[in-house]
This record gives C-alpha cells, sequence and structure tokens, in this order.
C-alpha cells in the first residue's frame, strides 16, 4: 500500500527533532453544497531540526517513531 503524502504549514518546532504540522482540507458539504475546510495537525519526525514554523512542508506516512509521531519530514532534493 502506497504511503499517503500531505502538504501543511509547521505550526510547532519546540519539540526536539518533531514539528507539528497543521493540514488543511477542503470539499463540498453534500447537503449544503457549500465548499467547507477541516484542518487536523500531525506530529511530524523532523531528524535535523531544520523545519522552522511558518513553513510549508509535505509530510509522509512512515511506521510509529512515538506514541504520536506516524509521520515524517519529506527532504525535497531540488
Amino acid at each position: 500500500m502506497p504511503r499517503r503524502i500531505l502538504q501543511g504549514t509547521v505550526v510547532s518546532d519546540k519539540n526536539e527533532k518533531t514539528v507539528v504540522v497543521n493540514v488543511e482540507r477542503r470539499f463540498t458539504d453534500p447537503v449544503m453544497k457549500k465548499t467547507v475546510r477541516r484542518s487536523k495537525k500531525y506530529h511530524a519526525h523532523d531528524e535535523s531540526n531544520s523545519v522552522k514554523m511558518g513553513e510549508m512542508v509535505r509530510i509522509r506516512e512512515c511506521p510509529p517513531i512515538s506514541k504520536k509521531k506516524r509521520w515524517e519530514v519529506i527532504r525535497d532534493e531540488a
């Protein structure tokens, strides 16, 4: 099964090797036909502590690293 990849904004980088990423999704409400925004926060592993608050990052599913961390920050080699 492929690993999911999500994109979001870093809202906290205070923990060691961990960032909190706020991922927002938009969808059309089936009854009201309005566009609805829902957001969720994910704890992601950042080995090098290089990601700072406010940055847009991509995160990928991974095996559990700790109680809350099941995601890792993807390094985009450009």
